[in-house]
C-alpha cells in the first residue's frame, strides 16, 4: 500500500475530536487537492473546533434556508467565547434574524430559528443570551 495518509491537526486550545470533519483526497503529487480560499477558511474554522452544529440544528438551518459565511461563523464563535468567559452553559445567541440555542461547554448549536419562526416563541432552559453585533 503506497498511498500516503494525511492526518489533520487538532488545535491545542480545544481538546477532543472534531465532529463532522470532511476528508480531502490527496493529489497525484502527494499533497492535498486544491481547494478554494473559502473552503480553506471553513476547514480551518472546523479544525479549530470553535463551533459545531448538532444534526437537528443542521436540519433546521437547511429547512429554513439559513447559510453562514466563514466570517459570520467566526463572529458567532467569538460571541460564544464571551458567554463561556462569563460561565454560561446554555445560551440564546441572536445573530441578525437568526436565533440559536448553543450548548456553550460543548460549543454546539443545538437548534436554530429564523426571524419568522422565533416570533411569539418562548425560549426556555437557557441561562444567558448573547446578541452578536
Amino acid at each position: 500500500m503506497s498511498d500516503r495518509m494525511l492526518v489533520g491537526h487538532l488545535a491545542a486550545s480545544r481538546p477532543g475530536p472534531v465532529q463532522g470533519r470532511r476528508t480531502y483526497p490527496a493529489s497525484s503529487d502527494g499533497g492535498t487537492a486544491a481547494v478554494s480560499e473559502s473552503e480553506k477558511s471553513f476547514r480551518t474554522l472546523l479544525e479549530e473546533a470553535r463551533l459545531k452544529f448538532s444534526h437537528h440544528a443542521a436540519q433546521r438551518l437547511e429547512q429554513r434556508g439559513i447559510r453562514f459565511q466563514p466570517e459570520q461563523l467566526d463572529r458567532i464563535a467569538s460571541a460564544i467565547d464571551q458567554a463561556e468567559a462569563k460561565g454560561a452553559k446554555d445560551s440564546l445567541v441572536l445573530y441578525r434574524d437568526v436565533a440559536m440555542i448553543v450548548n456553550v461547554p460543548n460549543r454546539t448549536v443545538v437548534t436554530a430559528l429564523d426571524g419568522t419562526s422565533m416570533r411569539e416563541h418562548v425560549f426556555t432552559q437557557i441561562d444567558s443570551a448573547v446578541v452578536v453585533g
